[in-house]
């Protein structure tokens, strides 16, 4: 397999990054988000705080004897499936180990599970070769719409 650590296009490069894929109440991102930010950037080329937040989905499970639901939920029988809203809050870091140790223990202390779903990818993210002044007109600036519409 081709290595991308040597792919270089015109428009842009290739770096090697962990993505962090947790699964979450969406009422509970920023909280998450803030508590990374307190340790790392989340920086994506001149951007901070770069994170996706998916539509709202749903997790399943069915808790054990001794989980913690089934210390705090008054009548609730283990092996019984459960099922709760959730989105998926995507966020990117370089590869580096004490970095990744610094942003799971904000991840974990900030979250509202005891186990909460965690995934880590070893991925590659784009870096564009950066340039405000573009006039290629697909770019906001130039297309007529300018940016969308905030959310929040």
């Amino acid at each position: 397999m081709t290595s991308l650590s040597n792919y270089q296009a015109k428009s842009g490069k290739f770096i090697p990054v962990w993505t962090l894929e947790i699964q979450t109440i969406a009422e509970d991102t920023d909280k998450i988000l803030e508590a990374v930010m307190e340790v790392h950037p989340l920086s994506y080329g001149r951007y901070q705080r770069t994170a996706s937040i998916s539509a709202q989905g749903k997790e399943t499970t069915q808790p054990e004897t001794g989980s913690t639901t089934t210390t705090h939920v008054d009548g609730f029988e283990a092996g019984n499936t459960e099922t709760y809203p959730m989105v998926e809050l995507k966020i990117s870091i370089e590869r580096d180990m004490a970095v990744l140790e610094r942003v799971m223990d904000a991840v974990i202390y900030a979250h509202h599970y005891e186990q909460p779903v965690i995934f880590l990818r070893e991925d590659w993210a784009s870096r564009a070769t950066y340039n405000p002044d573009s006039d290629n007109p697909n770019r906001w600036w130039n297309d007529g719409r300018g940016l969308p519409k905030k959310i929040e």
